[in-house]
């Protein structure tokens, strides 16, 4: 076993992202506050090539040093928006057919695991702030909400670690099945 040099990893170029199919997946981030947090939504939107992100309320936007130091140049390939109303972009997605999932425990909260996305459809995943969650406002207009299953004494995650996982499972189960 040897480890690979990046020369040899079969990375695609800015142009071609742009260009490539993407996962039928966008993501909204509901007033993020660690700009740290936005960069890694960013390098993991890079990593399952998400459509795009919206980026609302008082998530920060690129450019931006910090957001930069964990996105790594993702703020370049990923597609992203800002819109300051949350709800408002839910609502507009939502009308132009994507399913609206917000990963948020709730009274009908499902398990990830149990989720099974349909080829053929468009889906929005939406994190909330690190404190409070999802807003009320917009888990109105949800239509599936999806929680990750845990045993620790916490029972939450941090928002960049959550949103990974929640991409990759729907990448694979959409992209690898």
């Amino acid at each position: 076993m040897k480890k690979l040099k990046l020369d040899e990893l079969g990375r695609i170029s800015v142009g071609e992202f742009k260009d490539s199919d993407k996962l039928p997946v966008s993501i909204v981030l509901d007033n993020i506050r660690s700009l740290h947090n936005v960069g890694s939504a960013f390098r993991t939107a890079d990593a399952f090539r998400v459509e795009k992100i919206y980026l609302t309320g008082i998530t920060g936007t690129p450019p931006h040093r910090e957001i930069q130091k964990t996105a790594l140049g993702a703020t370049e390939s990923v597609e992203w928006h800002y819109v300051a109303e949350p709800s408002n972009i839910v609502q507009e997605l939502k009308a132009s057919g994507y399913i609206i999932i917000v990963v948020e425990q709730t009274t009908t909260s499902i398990p990830l695991q149990t989720f099974e996305p349909e080829t053929g459809k468009k889906y929005c995943l939406v994190f909330g702030n690190e404190v409070n969650g999802v807003s009320e406002e917009v888990i109105a207009h949800g239509d599936i909400a999806l929680e990750i299953p845990q045993i620790g004494t916490k029972h939450s995650l941090n928002v960049s670690v959550c949103l990974g996982v929640v991409t990759w499972e729907i990448f694979r189960k959409l992209i690898l099945k």
